[in-house]
């Protein structure tokens, strides 16, 4: 891609911010918001961005997209494709993305004459585990906010030499890869130094971190949003269970971790933010390990740069959702401080409960899950249910901590979902 003849640059009178909603252009078209992907994440995105009246633009390669099917303008193309980038910058006054894989080439070109949060170089970051372990080390050591909250010790595996110098002391412990590890996938757990070079062996000698196995306690996270402008709205830490590397359960309720932890950990992620300029809505993973002490001690595991899979319950329990506050932010809109008005369990709709013991195909007893109090069900429009894959997520409220509990015990066992043990 040719960055310097690609997009027109801001002084050629293009939209600058903020994009106020129901303004239209000199063409006669609607403020649009674009979105980089087309999954359940730029699906509600859109949703957000509709209901204050913006158009919406969704790049994303698959015909059948969960947000390209409820957009205004669906470009299907490859997200480096350049004449579909000059497309998406033609429709829209401002960008984001919906997943952190997005080329940070195509998000930097963009950026030449459009807003676009966040940016490529947030992006990078968190598309590396080696660069992410790096700037939560820089951030740490430039602020007394993350004092105490650290990484797991671990080790940049690149080379058989490396390898080699794995200190004992970091094993038992996990082998990442540095690129295009999510939801469990391209991780590995090892013992010792044998099953340390099967497993690097195993991921075609690709970059990879060795992180140190850790005693958790438990794993939160927290999402900000941040403008433009430096300001910084954050919600409250939310406790998660996950299952086989995917998260299956989140809960947000006051109590749910010790409150000097829970402020701990708000902080160090509006640092973590600050650091790299970041706008847009960002979550950060925690891990909550048990040191000796009390209530444990904090450490960051990752960044997502976009809404996350643990702030769905937002939509519901909340004045305010993870998807507004990434609308607000990327158009230069004011920044309200979210409320939670309920206590609130999310659970995640993986494939799976889609498939009978036998793996016949079956629809989930929706019946006799909407007719629990409290549940709301948001399905993403996706055509073919496959094992693993996200199709949804269910999100209980209710007026206190132990009804909705009970609720999301009794949703959980119609659905066969996993993770009960941990309501």
């Amino acid at each position: 891609m040719s960055v310097s003849s690609f997009p027109p640059s801001p002084s050629s009178g293009l939209p600058v911010l903020p994009v106020f909603p129901g303004t239209v252009s000199a063409s006669g078209r609607p403020a649009t918001l674009g979105v980089m992907g087309g999954g359940q994440l730029g699906r509600m995105f859109v949703h957000a961005a509709q209901r204050l009246g913006y158009f919406t633009a969704v790049l994303d390669p698959d015909p059948q997209s969960p947000a390209g099917l409820v957009s205004h303008h669906h470009i299907q193309t490859g997200y480096s494709d350049e004449k579909g980038l000059a497309e998406l910058a033609v429709l829209c006054a401002a960008v984001t993305t919906e997943f952190e894989n997005v080329p940070a080439g195509a998000l930097q070109a963009l950026a030449a004459g459009r807003p676009v949060a966040p940016g490529a170089a947030a992006v990078a970051i968190a598309q590396n585990r080696i660069e992410e372990k790096s700037h939560f080390t820089a951030s740490a050591a430039e602020s007394a906010v993350l004092a105490g909250v650290t990484c797991a010790p671990y080790a940049v595996i690149e080379t058989a030499e490396q390898l080699k110098a794995v200190p004992a002391g970091l094993l038992p412990g996990i082998l990442k890869t540095a690129r295009m590890g999510y939801d469990g996938k391209g991780q590995v757990r090892v013992k010792n130094t044998d099953e340390l070079s099967t497993a690097w062996a195993g991921l075609k000698q690709v970059p990879c971190v060795l992180e140190k196995m850790l005693p958790l306690k438990a794993e939160c996270s927290v999402i900000v949003a941040r403008g433009w402008d430096g300001s910084v709205v954050s919600f409250a830490p939310q406790l998660n269970v996950h299952v086989d590397g995917i998260l299956a359960v989140t809960q947000a309720y006051e109590g749910n971790m010790p409150p000097a932890l829970a402020e701990r950990a708000q902080a160090a992620t509006k640092t973590i933010a600050k650091h790299i300029d970041y706008v847009g809505v960002l979550c950060v993973e925690f891990f909550l390990v048990n040191d000796g002490s009390a209530d444990g001690a904090l450490i960051v595991n990752e960044m997502a740069p976009r809404p996350h899979n643990s702030g769905h319950y937002t939509m519901d329990a909340c004045d305010v959702s993870q998807f507004d506050l990434q609308v607000h932010a990327m158009a230069g809109l004011p920044l309200p401080h979210p409320r939670q008005h309920s206590p609130a369990i999310m659970l995640n709709l993986l494939g799976d409960i889609w498939f009978d013991d036998h793996d016949k195909m079956r629809t989930p007893d929706w019946q006799a899950v909407l007719a629990l109090p409290g549940t709301h069900l948001h399905l993403y429009g996706k055509t073919e249910a496959r094992a693993g894959r996200k199709m949804g997520h269910l999100n209980i409220t209710g007026p206190d901590v132990v009804s909705v509990t009970a609720t999301a015990r009794q949703a959980a066992s119609i659905l066969g979902l996993p993770g009960l043990d941990y309501l």
